[in-house]
C-alpha cells in the first residue's frame, strides 16, 4: 500500500493515472489531497493560513487513519512528488511506524547550494521574495506567477526557510526535524527526470544525505523511456515507465511483493 503526496499546488486527481498504473501491478494507492487544493474544502487566504506543522501533524495522520480503517494489516509505503517527497521523509521522521519504505519522484531539497550554477545564484532571491509576496497578499498567488497554486503564507515561509538554510523546520513544531530525519532507516527508492531543473540530482543527494537510510542509486529516466519530456511534470500524463521503475527498485528486495500481498490492487 502506498500513500502518495502531491507536489506543491497539484491536486490529487492529477495522479490518478499513476495510481492506476501501480494498481494494475497489485499496489493499492491512496493519494493525499493537500489542504487548499482540489477536493479540499479549505482555501488559503489572509484569514486562513497553515504551514508544515498542520500538514505533518494533522492532515497526514488523518489520511493514515483512513488507510488503517481500510487496510489495517497492509505493508505501508509513503512517497511523493517534489515537495510531496520531502514531506514524506519528514512525516516518516516524525512517525517511524507510519511506513516501511519511501518512494521519491522528481524530489529533492530546495537548498540553494544544492543546485548547480548559475541557477543557484538566483534562488536566494526567490526564497526571500516569495514569502514576502505571500504575506503581502495574504497567500501566494501561485497561478499568477507560474509557481504552485494559491499557497498558504506559512507554508511558503517553511519551504523558503529550507531553501535558504538547508534545514527542515516547521513553525510551531516542537520536534527537531533534522535530528528525526537522521534516524530514518527505511529504504528509499528514487526516480530522477533527466531534464528536471526543479529537482536535479544534486538536490536529491542533499535530501538523501539527511536520512539514516542506506545509500540508494536513483533511477534516471529520459524522454525516450518516458514517451514524454523528462521534466518535472510531464511524466504525470504518461506515468507507466516511471511506475515500472519504482516497482523494479522496490522489487529487488521483495518489498513490492509484500506490499501487493497485503494490500490488494486498488487506487483511491
Amino acid at each position: 500500500m502506498l500513500l502518495w503526496l502531491p507536489a506543491l499546488g497539484v491536486a490529487a486527481k492529477h495522479y490518478l493515472p499513476f495510481a492506476d498504473a501501480l494498481a494494475l501491478e497489485g499496489v493499492a494507492v491512496y493519494v493525499h489531497e493537500w489542504r487548499g487544493h482540489g477536493s479540499s474544502d479549505l482555501r488559503a487566504s489572509r484569514d486562513r493560513d497553515w504551514g508544515y506543522r498542520e500538514l505533518l501533524t494533522l492532515d497526514l495522520p488523518a489520511s493514515e487513519a483512513a488507510i488503517s480503517a481500510d487496510l489495517p494489516a497492509a505493508t505501508r509505503l509513503i512517497g511523493g512528488h517534489s515537495l510531496g517527497g520531502q514531506l514524506a521523509c519528514c512525516r516518516l521522521a516524525l512517525s517511524p511506524e507510519s511506513a516501511q519504505r519511501i518512494w521519491l519522484v522528481a524530489s529533492g531539497a530546495p537548498y540553494w547550494r544544492a543546485f548547480p550554477a548559475p541557477r543557484r545564484l538566483l534562488l536566494p532571491l526567490a526564497y526571500r521574495f516569495l514569502p514576502w509576496l505571500a504575506f503581502r497578499r495574504g497567500a501566494l498567488p501561485g497561478r499568477a506567477i507560474g509557481f504552485g497554486g494559491t499557497e498558504a503564507r506559512s507554508l511558503i515561509r517553511d519551504w523558503a526557510r529550507t531553501g535558504l538554510a538547508g534545514r527542515y523546520a516547521a513553525a510551531g513544531l516542537d520536534a527537531d526535524l533534522e535530528a528525526a530525519l537522521a534516524k530514518v532507516t527505511a529504504p528509499v527508492d528514487a526516480v530522477l527526470l533527466r531534464d528536471d531543473w526543479l529537482a536535479p540530482a544534486s538536490s536529491l543527494r542533499f535530501l538523501l544525505s539527511k536520512l539514516g537510510a542506506p545509500g540508494t542509486a536513483p533511477t534516471t529516466l529520459g524522454a525516450e523511456a518516458l514517451g514524454v519530456p523528462a521534466d518535472h511534470f510531464s511524466w504525470m500524463r504518461q506515468p507507466e515507465a516511471l511506475a515500472e521503475a519504482l516497482l523494479d527498485e522496490a522489487g529487488r528486495d521483495g518489498a513490492l511483493q509484500a506490499a501487493a500481498a497485503s494490500s490488494g490492487s486498488s487506487a483511491r
